[in-house]
């Protein structure tokens, strides 16, 4: 069983370093089975085409045990977490990314089963951090990554369309401005 958990990382690992060398339109089933080591009977086993296999390959990239770290805090676990998936959002994730939005116009199943993976809160270390500071007392019950989870987002968005960096005085802002006084605005009108 381990083999086939590291045969499919392998395909995924593959998929998305091809997303960000020659981009969607390009991109092959027999590309990603020739860069894994797998043969296509493998992949279309596992996956039904192209569309399926690179969500699968974008939720495994963007989520991680790693990406929601424990600092004892929430603004500690936030920043923390945005450093993280700020690091992986560099130039090739950008192009790649860029890439995705343009075959979402021409393509429809991609479109969405890509909109469902930026709406899948549960592949946000946000909701775990969230959780976490309900469970330490930082946070009232009930409370939810929703909105932050959406403001985080922008983080992408102004790395693809600015070209700027998400360097630690942005995400310090971003967390400090935004998220914590998002989160936390239950408790000032309790």
């Amino acid at each position: 069983m381990v083999r086939g958990i590291e045969r499919e990382q392998a395909i995924l690992d593959a998929t998305i370093a091809l997303l960000g060398e020659v981009g969607y339109a390009a991109l092959t089933m027999d590309a990603v089975a020739a860069r894994a080591c797998a043969s296509k009977t493998t992949i279309y086993r596992r996956w039904s085409g192209k569309p399926e296999l690179v969500r699968a390959a974008l939720d495994a990239y963007d989520t991680g045990p790693a990406d929601a770290p424990d600092t004892g805090t929430l603004r500690g676990d936030l920043l923390t977490a945005l450093q993280a998936s700020g690091a992986r959002v560099d130039d090739r994730y950008a192009v790649m990314m860029t890439g995705l939005l343009h075959a979402m116009r021409v393509e429809p199943e991609l479109a969405d089963l890509l909109r469902a993976h930026v709406a899948d809160e549960e592949l946000s270390p946000l909701k775990t951090i969230v959780d976490r500071a309900v469970g330490r007392g930082e946070l009232p019950a009930g409370t939810t990554s929703h909105l932050a989870h959406q403001v985080a987002e922008g983080q992408l968005l102004r790395r693809m369309l600015l070209g700027e960096p998400l360097d630690d005085d942005y995400l310090a802002g971003l967390v400090d401005d935004l998220l914590v006084p998002l989160l936390t605005r239950r408790f000032e009108h309790d």
